[in-house]
């Protein structure tokens, strides 16, 4: 099984990267995550698409095949999602070829400084999945307040957050498996 992780916050050291990093290490054996980088992906213009798609449109498609499922990483901007999130779920979703979302399960684990651990966001994420027929993983549900209590001094995360992702990571994995096996 191999699932792609997308880090909808795009600042190099953003908590929401800080968290999908240790994610990233929780996986079990036989389960890879990689991340998939959006970094440079410019927003979904139907102008640039089509026959000769922006090379980071077609870059992006590609590398969004490759997974079995996809873990979602947000902030919370203005009671809702990082737009980088929503772009490439759209490029996804318009793909000509089709939709590399279709029927893949999908997490949001969103993470703020704030003491809601950004619920908006991932609650609004959560309702995108529905109409591009990702398929969405609900419990436990991820949202991590406070975030930057939960790392030490040396920018480690505390254990009881890692073991909180530990369980979510794992219930994720066999939800996945659940839904392969259909």
């Amino acid at each position: 099984m191999k699932i792609g992780l997308i880090v909808g916050s795009l600042r190099k050291d953003s908590f929401n990267r800080k968290v999908a990093e240790v994610v990233q290490g929780l996986f079990p054996a036989g389960v890879q995550a990689e991340f998939i980088d959006i970094t440079n992906l410019p927003f979904y213009n139907a102008d640039l698409d089509g026959d000769n798609p922006h090379p980071e449109y077609a870059r992006v498609r590609e590398e969004l095949k490759k997974y079995d499922g996809y873990i979602f990483f947000t902030p919370e901007y203005n009671r809702s999602y990082a737009p980088a999130a929503k772009n490439v779920i759209d490029l996804g979703s318009l793909d000509p070829k089709g939709s590399p979302w279709n029927g893949k399960p999908a997490a949001v684990f969103s993470a703020s400084v704030g003491t809601y651990g950004a619920m908006a966001a991932n609650q609004a994420l959560r309702q995108v999945f529905i109409n591009t027929n990702l398929i969405p993983y609900q419990s436990p549900e991820v949202y991590l307040a406070r975030i930057g209590e939960s790392f030490d001094e040396n920018g480690n995360m505390i254990e009881d957050t890692r073991a909180f992702l530990q369980e979510a990571v794992y219930g994720f994995v066999k939800f996945s498996q659940g839904i392969q096996n259909i």
